[in-house]
């Protein structure tokens, strides 16, 4: 015998399908979508012998908001460290209240030093120094003397380390010497690494302490219900460095069957030319990774996708910029400087490889000099072999120009966004470093929109928060730290942003017809809402309630203690609730020597 079939009421469906943008209900089977429209034609759709539920009858229900890009690992780490950092963090079972200053960097970090046992290391995130001031191992050395501290900047690109932590890892000048360009971004003297600089000194030396077992099982969990408390029902891991990344985690916890959740990944291409594999080696390493993880379940990979880097990163303003970086004082500033993650020639071979292998190409970039490189490589690319469906996209999209625009839709490419940058940072970035107009105009969403770019939001957590009625809310306002609307003219309607949530993320996969939409065919994903997101203010979007998900087509209520916590800190509420203690211990242990291998071996390649 078959399955019965269910039919969910809502006071509202919205579908995002343009066929049918509102219906009352909709019948599932089998974790499918049967049927869609008003409860008299869908009963007759799928005829006698189905089951009313009626439990969303007092509810908005959207299809399942989908997280395009974010970072498994990276959440999972960082968000069980002492979270110190320019914003409120609010997790399921605390929030994280903003440090504004340096004053309070400081003492919030000398209030985790003190609770912590002798000798224990002390982990910290979310450090900036256009909010903290500036960092270096003397700094911390006095705030927390002689117990080993590592503090990991704001934007995952860049770590401090002070002196005790130095000692312990035995890290040297000398031992950090003779590695190229990765070499060139660390200070030992000032404890400072970024980019490729820290993967290398701290990839090696650090991660067998920091990445333990406990941490990266505490922080899997916690990602699933924070992710679920925000109503997201798919999310995409770009780019899996398979010797860094815990796969067997990832298919126990993400993979659980009550875990309402589909985690998809993608191959990373960037370490290729660093590790002299190339050409057809490259398309059959990645070939090989693909078939081993599998394409099908609920923990799965994108096939035929691969991730790129272009330029550095935006929360550390170390995107490559066609004019010079500003000072305080808005002249040029010739100390600062962009940065490469990947050489453009480099980036360039890479692309060509996948591009003429009709793979989809993914790729980072931050700068508008890093754009037009990218921009100039997909041209090249199209002339030389043309591709009329490939879907290169361009991510995070931060810093570019109308011009540049009109090329990228020239190309066929797509854009996926994040939508943060303007709301957390233009106020800094306009007083040093972009200057007011480049600041604010930080993802031109409308400029896209305006040339029919197919376009999508992301979190890029932990960048910014996994939230996707937050993600939509930053693109319709564009309120900035300050209370001001950053670029007016760059803010999208209501409609574009819950598209670039839902069904525009599911395009930018090639998951149109599975996901995205609550249409006949797809997997029945739902979000449930307290409200409209249509009908309440636009400033309001944030705080409407996730009331839960369903997920293939099962309902997941979030706790309500989640949901509250939610609701009030986006409507300003005081909801504060310190633990007495950091979330994790360094006892235990994953795979913090298969990282020091991997990205030892990987540096000595390069440096060869």
């Amino acid at each position: 015998m078959g399955s019965i079939p269910k039919i969910f009421l809502a006071r509202s469906f919205i579908t995002m399908d343009d066929s049918a943008p509102r219906v009352s209900a909709v019948a599932v089977n089998d974790g499918v979508i049967v049927a869609v429209g008003e409860l008299e034609e869908v009963v007759t759709a799928v005829g006698p012998g189905y089951q009313i539920d009626d439990t969303f009858a007092k509810h908005t229900v959207m299809t399942g908001f989908i997280d395009q890009h974010l970072h498994p690992f990276l959440a999972a780490s960082t968000l069980t460290t002492e979270i110190i950092a320019p914003e409120d963090w609010v997790m399921p079972d605390r929030v994280h209240v903003a440090a504004a200053t340096p004053t309070e960097f400081d003492e919030r970090l000398v209030n985790a030093h003190r609770r912590l046992d002798e000798g224990e290391w002390l982990f910290s995130w979310g450090y900036h120094s256009l909010w903290h001031g500036e960092l270096s191992r003397q700094r911390l050395d006095s705030l927390v003397g002689d117990r080993p501290c590592a503090i990991w900047q704001r934007s995952v690109h860049e770590w401090y380390i002070n002196t005790a932590a130095t000692e312990a890892l035995g890290i040297t000048p000398e031992l950090m010497a003779g590695y190229g360009l990765a070499s060139e971004q660390l200070d030992v003297g000032r404890g400072h690494y970024w980019e490729n600089g820290w993967m290398l000194a701290l990839g090696r030396y650090l991660m067998p302490v920091f990445l333990t077992e406990e941490r990266m099982r505490t922080g899997l969990h916690q990602l699933v219900t924070y992710l679920h408390m925000n109503g997201v029902t798919a999310i995409n891991e770009p780019g899996v460095y398979w010797a860094i990344e815990p796969w067997d985690l990832y298919q126990e916890i993400l993979g659980a069957e009550d875990v309402p959740l589909l985690s998809t990944f993608m191959v990373e291409g960037r370490t290729q030319p660093v590790r002299r594999v190339e050409g057809d080696d490259a398309l059959n390493e990645s070939k090989e990774r693909i078939a081993q993880a599998g394409t099908t379940g609920k923990v799965a990979m994108l096939d035929r996708h691969v991730k790129l880097f272009c330029d550095g990163a935006i929360v550390s303003q170390l995107m490559q910029m066609a004019d010079p970086y500003l000072d305080e004082h808005g002249q040029p500033d010739p100390h600062h400087h962009g940065e490469w993650m990947m050489e453009p020639e480099d980036l360039r071979k890479v692309f060509d490889t996948y591009w003429d292998d009709d793979w989809q190409i993914h790729i980072h970039v931050n700068g508008d000099l890093g754009l037009e490189i990218l921009v100039e490589i997909i041209e090249d690319a199209q002339r030389r072999h043309p591709r009329l469906d490939h879907r290169t996209v361009i991510v995070h999209f931060a810093n570019s120009t109308e011009a540049l625009i009109d090329r990228i839709a020239a190309t066929g490419s797509i854009v996926s966004a994040n939508p943060y940058y303007p709301v957390g940072f233009a106020d800094r970035y306009s007083a040093w470093g972009l200057g007011p107009e480049r600041a604010d105009n930080m993802v031109r969403a409308a400029s896209v929109l305006k040339r029919n770019i197919p376009f999508s939001y992301h979190s890029d957590l932990p960048i910014c928060a996994s939230d996707p009625l937050a993600m939509a809310s930053w693109g319709v306002n564009r309120i900035t730290e300050s209370g001001r609307v950053a670029a007016p003219d760059q803010r999208i309607s209501v409609h574009d942003a819950l598209r670039a949530i839902t069904v525009e993320s599911a395009y930018s996969w090639r998951r149109e017809d599975d996901l995205g939409s609550i249409s006949v065919g797809k997997q029945a994903n739902f979000t449930v809402l307290s409200d409209d997101p249509y009908e309440v203010d636009n400033l309001d979007m944030a705080g409407i309630c996730v009331i839960g998900t369903v997920f293939a087509g099962k309902w997941h209520p979030v706790p309500q203690a989640h949901a509250d916590r939610r609701v009030a800190a986006h409507r300003g509420a005081n909801v504060i609730n310190f633990s007495d203690s950091p979330m994790c211990s360094s006892s235990g242990h994953l795979c913090g020597c298969e990282v020091a291998e991997y990205l030892a071996e990987t540096f000595r390649k390069q440096s060869a």
